[in-house]
């Protein structure tokens, strides 16, 4: 999920720009049209739009194959009897997006957007190769790993390219649920697109399909992506200027600090608010499994379709399609319901005029109890083969709806709430999604055995809903639960600034 923060570097690595022989490049006052902020609104929606075509034909990537294990377990002699071993290449590929983002993604951004995309672009088309040409089932687990970690590059740099040309989360709000709403549904139509090619080929064009149109696609994206990271075009025109002779650099260049430092920093942070924060451990919970119930559908719902109605993985893929339409309603709901946290505003004791963060978890609440609790529920109990299919598709999509809620209301929540330091919050929150990604659907195939199809289900629903009681608690003590976080007392601090720059009467 996205890195939305520029969090500050304070080591010098060159000098200091108090001495006198540097000169620092800064943009050529407030309205330099170089700066992204300052692109026409066409071109931000064009570069948003050409990440989140990008972000759709990439993550589609996690979950095609699955309507194919079958002829995968039969040519490489594997079985799901005891436990679903054909899901080890899905889970791969989320292990491998979980410590890619975290490890990598934060040494690569200084690089620039258009370097690093094209770069990771041209790899994952490399990993994409044995999916169609692999000659062991272990190939295929092993680079699947690397190929999930170049989507989930891929994809937060997408989400960077959207901070970095929208200003303020008002700006933000849409491009952002929009990118949310691509991912998701994404990961739901891979099934389905997955089963309009195994219809007619084998398995393995799968593979060869997706490869070609990501290689089609490349040279558009050579072409018509523009640099998006300020601090990247400020650098070439240093460059530049160094060429010519002139001691120049930007003040980012500056303050770089040396890369094991960002290194250790970007793996250190998350983890420690992960483990000392509570709303990053509980949004993270909340998110993952929200999120690891879209990829534990691509094993329940050929088991339950396959047992109730005689549906084979293929037709399994299609229904699939369901999830995707409930997130798309989704994403309408929750441009619908951004006004009631900009209406939070007006009842904002603590920073007057301003929306309170909490107020952003309001569509997640909804989501989470009509969506994936209500959903899951309906899934449940109307899996019996005297009940026509179109029940328990109907619960697919409602989880599908709610699921787009919750994810969209936890990231805006954390990126509001925790300000400058919401690139480590989120950090923590992909970590935990990629990782329900990898291992919940592994548990699939056992709960919906064991348990049966409406208890299994309805065990995932009494989850959910638990997790989603968990807001209520931060509706009643959010005030105080920033009071004593450490990160969110500098997120109030820089809130108030602003609100006393824009109106210091109402402060």
């Amino acid at each position: 999920m996205p890195n939305l923060s520029d969090e500050t570097r304070n080591t010098s690595s060159r000098g200091s720009s108090n001495d006198p022989d540097i000169i620092v490049l800064t943009w050529d006052g407030p309205n330099d049209p170089e700066n992204p902020f300052n692109w026409p609104l066409w071109k931000k929606w064009w570069v948003t739009g050409l990440g989140l075509f990008a972000t759709f034909i990439s993550l589609m990537n996690g979950t095609m194959i699955t309507v194919a294990h079958e002829a995968i377990n039969t040519k490489f002699h594997v079985s799901d009897a005891a436990f679903p071993n054909s899901y080890w290449p899905i889970a791969s590929w989320g292990l491998g997006g979980a410590l890619f983002s975290l490890v990598l993604l934060p040494i690569m951004e200084d690089f620039g957007v258009r370097y690093v995309f094209l770069s990771v672009y041209s790899v994952f088309i490399l990993f994409l190769i044995p999916l169609g040409a692999a000659q062991s089932f272990a190939t295929l687990i092993v680079t699947r790993f690397f190929s999930g970690g170049c989507v989930a590059i891929l994809a937060n740099t997408v989400a960077g390219t959207i901070s970095n040309v929208f200003h303020g989360n008002r700006e933000r709000t849409i491009p952002i649920s929009l990118y949310i709403t691509v991912y998701l549904v994404a990961s739901s139509m891979g099934p389905v697109v997955g089963a309009s090619i195994f219809q007619f080929l084998s398995w393995r064009w799968i593979g060869y399909i997706e490869l070609i149109w990501t290689g089609v696609f490349f040279p558009i994206f050579v072409l018509a992506l523009p640099e998006s990271r300020g601090s990247a075009i400020l650098e070439k025109r240093a460059r530049k200027l160094r060429k010519e002779g002139k001691n120049v650099y930007t003040q980012e260049a500056l303050d770089a600090p040396p890369l094991l430092n960002v290194l250790l920093n970007s793996i250190q942070r998350p983890l420690y608010m992960l483990c000392t924060e509570s709303v990053v451990f509980v949004g993270t919970a909340w998110s993952a499994f929200s999120l690891g119930t879209v990829y534990l559908f691509t094993q329940s719902v050929e088991q339950v379709y396959g047992e109730l109605y005689g549906w084979d993985a293929i037709q399994a893929g299609y229904i699939q399609s369901a999830i995707a339409i409930g997130e798309i309603l989704g994403l309408v709901f929750c441009v619908f319901s951004n006004r009631w946290y900009y209406a939070s505003a007006a009842r904002n004791t603590e920073i007057p005029n301003t929306p309170i963060p909490e107020a952003r978890l309001y569509s997640a609440v909804v989501g989470a109890f009509s969506g994936v609790t209500g959903g899951m529920f309906i899934y449940a109990w109307t899996s019996y083969s005297y009940i026509p299919w179109i029940a328990p598709t109907i619960g697919l999509a409602m989880v599908g709806f709610g699921t787009t809620c919750v994810v969209v209301g936890i990231i805006n929540y954390v990126v509001d709430a925790y300000s400058k330091f919401a690139g480590s919050a989120m950090g923590a929150v992909g970590l935990g999604e990629n990782l329900f990604i990898a291992f919940l659907p592994l548990a699939a195939q056992s709960m919906y055995t064991n348990l049966g199809f409406q208890w299994a289900s309805s065990l995932l629903a009494f989850i959910s809903l638990v997790l989603a009681m968990a807001p209520f608690a931060i509706f009643i003590w959010g005030e105080k639960i920033r009071a004593k976080s450490p990160f969110m007392k500098e997120a109030i601090n820089d809130r108030i600034e602003e609100a006393v720059m824009s109106d210091p009467q109402e402060v």
